[in-house]
């Protein structure tokens, strides 16, 4: 059995561009109004809870200021994203990749065995624990496929025009429209912050035999 299954790394790279064509074109559509709110409404500045920096052109797509080229963009990758991410759940629960890799078990939450984990982590030990991955590794992965990633689907659709008779219900879950769109501002940031974690510990970890791997599939574990 390889490291990485064909339909982890078909998964990785197409979610891989998805991911960073949403996050950029989103910053384009933030600077079209840079203040987030809670509840069902907000405009003035003055009712904000956050006054979102503006992004430079480098940082966008596309690179200048553009609200409706940057919405097309964003709409192109946001249905192969959601997609994408049902196709990845489907496929860890049929090759039992999740219940296998990434289910937690009961003594690996036990305080001395986080701190045991927290400590290996610091001295860039990364292949402790007795399978593939180790637990803030399944902690990170877990968090990220089954909480970063279906709310940013969820709140994406609660926040696109046109949604709310049928995810009203979401909408109202949460307090409001401009709620949802304060959590889809957050989720975004917790994924980049993730990926920012993920690129480092891979450059640490050893950059060429993780990207052959991510390609190839890496050597048989047996």
């Amino acid at each position: 059995m390889k490291r990485h299954r064909l339909s982890t790394r078909i998964w990785h790279w197409l979610n891989l561009v998805c991911v960073v064509v949403l996050f950029m074109s989103g910053l384009n559509i933030s600077n079209a109004h840079r203040y987030l709110y809670w509840g069902k409404w907000g405009f003035a500045p003055e009712d904000a809870w956050l006054a979102v920096p503006r992004f430079p052109g480098w940082m966008t797509i596309p690179d200048y200021y553009s609200l409706a080229q940057a919405r097309d963009w964003h709409v192109l990758m946001a249905w192969p994203f959601a997609l994408l991410l049902l196709f990845m759940w489907i496929a860890m629960l049929a090759n039992r990749h999740f219940w296998r890799d990434l289910r937690t078990r009961r003594s690996e939450w036990h305080p001395s065995a986080i701190g045991r984990d927290i400590r290996a982590h610091l001295r860039l030990d990364f292949d402790h624990g007795e399978g593939k991955y180790n637990f803030l590794q399944k902690l990170a992965y877990g968090l990220v496929l089954g909480a970063f990633l279906p709310m940013m689907v969820l709140t994406g659709i609660g926040i696109s025009p046109g949604m709310e008779p049928a995810f009203g219900w979401a909408i109202d879950l949460v307090g409001g429209r401009q709620s949802m769109r304060s959590l889809h501002f957050i989720f975004a940031w917790a994924i980049f912050g993730f990926l920012v974690v993920h690129v480092l510990l891979v450059l640490l970890s050893g950059p060429v035999r993780q990207m052959r791997d991510m390609i190839t599939g890496g050597r048989d574990e047996a």
